[in-house]
């Protein structure tokens, strides 16, 4: 439920206070005597009213932006687009938000005002980064960077450490993130700037909340909530408020959660921050469902699924999802919880999908990029050895003026060799052109197959076994229910669908593979599905990770150890009747140790070796697979370590 705030380069106050001038905004207005006045006033007062009233500041930038563009007077365009930009990154529409700012950006180049550009790029770099575009992100703060630089504008020093502190945060370099956030809060101090120290205590808290130094991450967050309070700055006191709560649910402080809640609720619906608001009616969820009071957590999902759905928030509508099929197993209704899993793994798969069209859109960018590249520099070299055989050519016939006939003998035999090099080079350069198009075809068709592959057995670990679960509690209502001879058919109609079912799953198996294991690696997506877990009421499962930053897994890897963890959860909710879970995660020297804990009625480790069910097989098989040691103790609870070399 945490939420960052964007660091931007916002417009400076011209001349006016309109909160503290004793006329109206409409007497300042009417009493200037030039557009240009005007359009600083309407400044002036969107950022007086942008972070309580924002669509009455986007209305008083509009007016600035036209009012300046009459007299084509640049200072005050640029001010009322970053003011307008700044405004609709609260709301989340980074795209509107990335034009405008590209716009200022090309007004500045045109116009060649040095400081503008700079800040306009870096507000661009801004929309961008809230896009999950880093490359881009990077390019356009880089350069602004530079500008800055050869400028001399050190006192932009505390925004440009909060934006780099923000951009490796999402880069998850935490430790970085937290250098860079802690020199952006003492510079803020230094100056004076209440606003911008807010806006970096709220990004040094995501920092240490994402290291789990959580004491320092809440200290923070109280002192951005009083900045915000005391600057009458209603967004961000919505944001250190949410970032507050998401602290105590890391906590696992659900109790202590509900007036945060309705706190940041009641703001959103103020400012009009639809995403803000999804993320509380989410909290709201989490807090009641913890708290066993299903019905309420329910309608607070479903609120929120809502607003996820119109404001086009995929990846939150994924999550919720998750969350309504974990309140839908603790009612025991798992044919509704099976229906919501898979509209979120559905969901995540495409989301998936789109982000690998992309990566391989911009490797066919970027390899064509450099293939022209490679192709310039070698018609250069061809130029230069033709222009050098030519130099001497005519050196010869200069100083050989009197053997012309040796000359011409000496010069054809000099041309044929050179043309022969010419053939011998091209038919060389076309070999290799055809060995790495084979190799690149090999490649994809190999990785084809193993991904058919994978994506089989993955599918059996994950919503395979939810079915195969379903199917278990149905076979085991059976015994115990009293149904009339029509029931008992629909029933029976009921468990053969089912089984059709698990047979069409099996044979059209394909990757299900989690977002959040590809873009932030295995120690992100396990503390996930742990939190997923228990924020279904049905298990508490506490994550451990020790010494895992930066693992050097490949994604192959991280796949098999997620999924091995993933069906051992499975297999304790199914089986162990337990209360509470452990998953461990930790790194010694060469080794990864995966240790799964629970406190439920134990079986006997026996029969593992003997069983003839997949899960206990697969991973088995995925230890084999990585090398790995596999150790089952079962008795008063169950205990599985697994040692893996890196």
């Amino acid at each position: 439920m945490k939420k960052k705030l964007v660091p931007l380069f916002l417009p400076v106050i011209f001349c006016f206070n309109v909160t503290k001038a004793q006329d109206s905004l409409p007497r300042l207005i009417a009493l200037a005597n030039h557009d240009t006045i005007k359009a600083m006033l309407y400044v002036d007062a969107g950022m007086e009213v942008e972070n309580s009233a924002p669509e009455i500041a986007k209305i008083y930038y509009k007016n600035a932006r036209q009012l300046a563009a009459r007299h084509q007077y640049a200072p005050a365009i640029y001010k009322a687009i970053a003011g307008y930009t700044y405004v609709l990154n609260m709301q989340g529409k980074y795209d509107s938000s990335a034009v405008m700012n590209q716009e200022a950006v090309e007004l500045a180049r045109s116009r060649k005002d040095s400081l503008p550009l700079a800040k306009a790029l870096f507000n661009t770099g801004t929309s961008y980064r809230e896009r999950g575009e880093y490359e881009t992100a990077v390019k356009y703060y880089e350069e602004g960077k530079i500008i800055f630089q050869l400028i001399g504008q050190e006192r932009l020093s505390a925004v440009g450490e909060d934006v780099q502190q923000v951009l490796y945060n999402d880069m998850h370099q935490y430790e970085r993130g937290i250098q860079h956030g802690e020199r952006a809060v003492q510079l803020s101090r230094d100056a004076g700037d209440n606003r911008q120290l807010c806006i970096a205590l709220s990004n040094l808290g995501l920092n240490y909340a994402d290291v789990r130094k959580l004491d320092k991450a809440q200290r923070v967050y109280e002192e951005a909530l009083a900045l915000s309070q005391r600057n009458g700055d209603t967004y961000m006191e919505m944001v250190a408020t949410l970032n507050l709560a998401d602290i105590l649910i890391q906590q696992d402080k659900y109790d202590k959660t509900e007036p945060y809640f309705q706190k940041v609720l009641k703001m959103a619906e103020e400012l009009d921050a639809k995403d803000s608001r999804a993320l509380a009616l989410k909290g709201l969820s989490y807090h009641y469902g913890h708290a066993r009071q299903y019905e309420k957590a329910k309608a607070y999902a479903r609120q929120a699924l809502d607003i996820a759905g119109e404001q086009q928030l995929r990846k939150l509508k994924g999550s919720i999802l998750k969350q309504m099929g974990n309140l839908a197993y603790a009612t025991q209704n798992p044919v509704l919880g099976n229906q919501y899993n898979t509209a979120a793994t559905l969901l995540e798969d495409s989301l998936f999908n789109e982000a690998m069209a992309k990566r391989t859109q911009e490797l066919e960018v970027k390899y064509a990029t450099e293939l022209k590249e490679s192709k310039i520099l070698q018609l250069e070299s061809d130029s230069n050895l033709q222009a050098l055989s030519i130099k001497n050519k005519n050196m010869l016939i200069t100083f050989l003026s009197l053997l012309a006939a040796a000359f011409v003998l000496v010069g054809l035999l000099l041309y044929r060799a050179y043309r022969h090099r010419q053939k011998v080079q091209q038919l060389r350069i076309h070999e290799l052109e055809t060995e790495k198009q084979l190799a690149a075809t090999e490649a994809v068709l190999k990785g084809e197959e193993q991904e058919r592959a994978r994506m089989a057995k993955d599918l059996h670990d994950g919503l395979g076994g939810m079915l195969s679960g379903v199917k278990f509690s149905l076979n085991n209502f059976r015994g115990n229910l009293v149904m009339t001879p029509d029931s008992a058919m629909a029933f029976e109609r009921s468990l053969d669908m089912l089984d059709s079912s698990i047979g069409e799953m099996r044979r059209i198996a394909h990757n299900l593979l989690p977002e959040a294991l590809i873009q932030y690696g295995l120690n992100t997506a396990l503390l996930g599905l742990c939190r997923d877990v228990s924020n279904s009421g049905a298990l508490q499962v506490r994550y451990q990770p020790i010494n895992v930053e930066n693992l050097p897994l490949d994604q192959s890897k991280a796949i098999t150890i997620y999924r091995m963890v993933q069906e051992l959860l499975n297999n304790t909710l199914k089986h162990a009747r337990a209360q509470h879970a452990l998953v461990q995660l930790s790194r010694t020297d060469n080794t990864l140790s995966i240790t799964v804990e629970d406190d439920g009625q134990g079986f006997d480790a026996g029969i593992l070796e003997s069983t003839s069910g997949m899960g206990w097989a697969n991973i088995r098989n995925r230890v084999n697979f990585l090398n790995g040691r596999l150790d089952v103790d079962s008795g008063a609870g169950t205990s599985v370590f697994i040692e893996i070399p890196l």
